[in-house]
């Protein structure tokens, strides 16, 4: 058995994707072991990402209003789920923002607006901020606005924007039961648009929307076949409110097997554990990074998540490192050498101890 997760973990590191059954086999076999899954996929994430992990922040700069019926999103037309609306935020505030960001060690900004896409002139406005926060910031910036087409994606490749995100969410098969004003065709548009123009594309997907293991499969291959370099995997978080809710499939278990498939099928990407991974990972967590080599932190656009210093302590106790920026301050990272003991009183851990924590592919 333990030489089918080594041939798996060998192709990889070939950049050969496992074969269909066997990415089915990933997903839903019962016979499949969890830690030596996670291991198969850790060595492809190692090669390629060293136990480095990459911190993103996004920014809502422009929330709700939208005409579109995506319907696991709470900015959708559909939705009635309470959220705050509002037109584009200040020049001031988003460059506030990005600061923040870039101090607390992200490796990249996210700026998100909702909407079906910006016209010209909010595309030219985008272009602007991407420039100036790339001039005071030594930090990566990327952009998830919608749809958009090669005149758009050449206004912004000319800024200088690193990565354009829009992800295919679902397969193509099942995207009409997720969303009618616009098609599965016209995201991977959107995608090719960007890659055309010379902006690194930025795409995954939603698990829990009433999707097969096919569609995930579907979904996976897809996105090898566009040569996405950043792929961010997302668990769909219940609002109420939303005419899509979970289908009861996340168990931690599902999840992990999903980013390992994901790591196996696209080696060389930038995997990111997303949107609902606090949630539906829960005692779990720290196991997204074994395929992960990416995570957001502070929130999901309308939804909570792990605070940066919480998550940056899950890394370092992991014995993963922050990929951060020049501007993370040494004082700001994280200890794995003091705890409290239950009860009270405080216990440091002995040097030799503290010094001598074994890498995570030893202990997976």
């Amino acid at each position: 058995m333990f030489d089918r997760y080594a041939r798996l973990a060998e192709r990889a590191l070939r950049d050969e994707p496992p074969s269909r059954d066997e990415a089915l086999w990933i997903l839903d076999a019962p016979d499949v072991a969890l830690l030596p899954l996670l291991q198969a996929a850790y060595l492809p994430r190692e090669r390629h990402f060293g136990r480095r992990v990459q911190v993103h922040i996004l920014n809502n700069v422009q929330n709700g209003l939208c005409p579109e019926d995506c319907g696991y999103c709470s900015q959708s037309k559909d939705s009635s789920a309470p959220i705050r609306k509002y037109g584009m935020k200040s020049r001031d505030e988003i460059l506030a923002e990005a600061e923040r960001a870039a101090r607390s060690g992200v490796t990249r900004y996210c700026m998100v607006l909702s909407g079906r896409g910006p016209t010209l002139d909010r595309t030219h406005e985008l272009a602007g901020l991407v420039r100036e926060i790339k001039s005071r910031f030594p930090i990566q910036v990327c952009v998830s606005c919608g749809l958009i087409d090669e005149e758009k994606a050449r206004v912004l490749a000319d800024a200088g924007l690193d990565r354009l995100n829009h992800n295919l969410n679902t397969s193509e098969r099942h995207y009409d039961a997720i969303c009618s004003t616009h098609s599965y065709g016209d995201r991977v548009r959107t995608l090719l648009a960007a890659k055309k123009n010379g902006i690194e594309p930025c795409s995954g997907f939603i698990l829990g929307m009433g999707e097969t293991s096919t569609d995930v499969l579907d979904v996976a291959f897809a996105l090898r076949e566009l040569e996405v370099p950043s792929i961010p995997v997302n668990f769909l978080v219940p609002i109420e409110g939303n005419p899509v809710v979970t289908d009861g499939s996340l168990t931690p278990e599902r999840c992990l097997r999903a980013l390992a498939l994901m790591r196996l099928v696209n080696p060389r990407a930038e995997i990111r554990a997303a949107g609902g991974r606090e949630g539906h990972l829960r005692s779990l967590g720290a196991l997204v990074l074994w395929p992960a080599n990416s995570l957001f932190v502070e929130g999901y656009l309308t939804t909570r998540g792990d605070a940066v210093r919480s998550t940056y302590q899950m890394i370092a106790d992991a014995g993963f490192e922050v990929d951060g920026n020049p501007l993370y301050d040494e004082h700001e990272r994280p200890s794995v050498a003091h705890f409290e003991i239950p009860g009270g009183g405080d216990e440091v851990l002995r040097p030799d101890i503290a010094a001598g924590r074994r890498g995570p592919a030893a202990r997976a």
